[in-house]
């Protein structure tokens, strides 16, 4: 029977190398393999990075926007950013070449007095429905972003009774298969407004309508149309002669119009700067009330452009106008004035506006002085050939700062003198109805802390009338007389 040969020392120490040599060959192995899985795993995840589409941009101005139709994503072009500041569109994509509003279209808000509208393009307005729809490019993708804009389009903003009788007008955005087709299609602009208001006062017709329709319109050199709204057949034949000269085409009664108008530019409201006055900075071409008082003069085509002056070689008498009001802030003492007045060298006319603005307007231009008691009397100034004088009377109730905005303004700004005459209490027909002692005479602002605005309006301005202190008025017809002289 053989024997087994006993192992050497050597032969477990060559085995447990062995064992450790496969382990670390192995260890490389497993390396290798997840080093190259980490490479291709980081090299996917780049690349997906790369791949993927472009974030969407975010609105930072909320519009309302159609929704996509389902499977569609959103038009980059139209998700494009808008500046808070002034909502203007800042991409290269949607930023027209030639900007000439800072929006098409461009609304603005900011004014207390008035909103307004611009806008260029494929405009279509529908005046029954009080709709102007500017009608926007496809999209490639059938998307769109529409917006809306509500104003009314006269420039009483803020005092809620005169804009309730003022239609509300919406300006749109459309894309062009959800616009009406064009009825008529015009090649020049159009401007939208309302005469609603005060219309009928004389003084609200000129600084809410006339001036401000005056400034907007000239531009156009009578190459644009007017749509107006709330206008009525008496007040478009009082006022047809200074409208022909600023319009060569038909004026549109916006709320009766059924028909579908389309025009290449629209305004829509009036810019308003203030009371019968023009800010030549705000204005086209630097327009003022100078050039206001020119259109007037030729409008009516009235002969003098310039108030006589005095001098030694002057034998022709000044003419002097007094408003003869008949039922409020009337002068009680007309014949006592007119006598006043012939004594220090007037020739007097004595007159009350009349429906023929065109037969006033010559006797107003026929005068150099015009002399009234606060009031819509007074918007007759327009008439006047430049440096004239007017002559305005104060009565009670603390009016002095709105009849200086309302006529003192004008009148300086259309190069014509102005003169203003405080009565005092002894002038003033309330003496008639109250104590000396009572607030109405003594103590305004007592009076209309005590009563009300309403009470105390109604009794200033339509209750008062001025027997005026021809002694006391005669140093003010001095003053007129010697700014007659001057040029």
């Amino acid at each position: 029977m053989a024997k087994h040969k006993s192992p050497s020392r050597g032969e477990p120490q060559r085995l447990r190398s062995a064992l450790l040599g496969g382990c670390f060959l192995l260890s490389m192995i497993l390396l290798v393999v997840y080093t190259s899985y980490v490479v291709s795993f980081s090299n996917l995840t780049f690349w997906r990075s790369n791949q993927a589409a472009p974030p969407v941009p975010k609105e930072e101005h909320k519009i309302t926007a159609s929704d996509p139709a389902e499977g569609q994503g959103p038009n980059i072009q139209e998700m494009s950013k808008f500046s808070n500041k002034d909502n203007q569109l800042v991409t290269k994509e949607t930023r027209p070449q030639k900007e000439k509003l800072p929006r098409n279209p461009f609304c603005d808000f900011s004014d207390k007095r008035n909103d307004y509208c611009e806008m260029e393009g494929d405009i279509r307005i529908h005046g029954n429905s009080s709709s102007i729809l500017f009608v926007t490019s496809s999209n490639t993708n059938g998307t769109n972003i529409q917006e809306s804009w509500q104003l009314k389009p006269h420039p009483r903003k803020g005092d809620a009774r005169a804009m309730a009788r003022v239609t509300e007008m919406s300006v749109k955005t459309l894309s062009p298969h959800g616009a009406p087709k064009c009825a008529i299609r015009s090649t020049v602009p159009a401007i939208v407004f309302s005469t609603g208001g005060y219309m009928g006062n004389f003084f609200h017709d000129f600084t809410d309508i006339l001036i401000p329709i005056f400034t907007t319109s000239q531009q156009f050199n009578g190459e644009v149309q007017f749509l107006i709204s709330e206008i009525l057949p008496i007040w478009n034949d009082k006022y047809q002669k200074l409208l022909k000269l600023l319009t060569n085409y038909e004026i549109i009664d916006f709320n009766q119009d059924h028909t579908v108008r389309c025009y290449p530019r629209v305004i829509v409201g009036l810019k308003f700067h203030k009371e019968m006055s023009i800010e030549p900075s705000r204005s086209p071409y630097g327009l003022s009330m100078v050039d206001f008082g020119r259109h007037v003069r030729k409008s009516f085509a009235l002969e003098r452009d310039t108030a006589i002056k005095l001098g030694p070689d002057q034998d022709k008498k000044p003419r002097i106008l007094i408003i003869a009001r008949k039922w409020t802030r009337i002068f009680a003492n007309v014949d006592e004035i007119v006598r006043k007045v012939e004594e220090m060298g007037f020739e007097a006319v004595v007159a009350e506006a009349k429906y023929d603005l065109a037969e006033f307007a010559r006797i107003v231009n026929s005068c150099d002085v015009m002399l009234g008691v606060h009031g819509a009397g007074l918007t007759n100034l327009v008439f006047l050939p430049t440096n004239a004088v007017v002559i305005q009377v104060i009565p009670l109730g603390g009016l002095e700062g709105i009849s200086w905005i309302d006529f003192g303004l004008a009148t300086i700004s259309m190069k014509m003198h102005y003169l203003q005459y405080m009565i005092s209490l002894e002038e003033s027909t309330l003496t008639d109805q109250f104590s000396r002692g009572d607030p109405v005479l003594s103590d305004q602002k007592e009076a209309y802390r005590k009563h009300g605005w309403d009470r105390m309006i109604e009794l200033y301005f339509f209750k008062q009338g001025v027997k005026l202190d021809t002694q006391r008025f005669s140093s003010t017809l001095l003053h007129a007389l010697e700014l007659l002289r001057q040029r």
